[in-house]
């Protein structure tokens, strides 16, 4: 194993990894959990099923982590051009993907007005 995989091993692990626990401490979470960081998240009152709410940000962070991995993975195997192409896409594409997604979990799981 040489010293430019070992190094990528620990970016990786520190990039990725918190980003899996994230996830994996918002799913179990019985408090409705935050996505923006710095903004409170929402009440309980507010949101129509904790549960729910709470899984799908949690799994969205989860899914983001190892999308990390299997591009590094790629990289292995194919290369790191093709890995650098994957990460960049994953990066990108991911962060707009989990925006959008925070967006309609706000809308689905969000009380209406008339119904607080």
């Amino acid at each position: 194993m040489t010293a430019e995989i070992v190094i990528s091993i620990v970016i990786l692990l520190v990039s990725a990894v918190p980003m899996i626990i994230l996830g994996i401490v918002q799913y179990r979470s019985k408090d409705p959990v935050g996505f923006w960081s710095g903004k409170k998240p929402p009440q309980r009152e507010e949101i129509t099923d904790v549960k729910a709410y709470n899984r799908k940000h949690g799994l969205m962070w989860i899914f983001f982590g190892v999308g990390l991995v299997m591009c590094y993975v790629c990289g292995l195997f194919w290369g790191g051009l093709i890995a650098g192409c994957l990460c960049m896409i994953e990066v990108v594409g991911g962060i707009f993907a989990m925006i959008a997604d925070h967006e309609k979990l706000n809308r689905m799981y969000y009380k209406e007005e008339g119904d607080k």
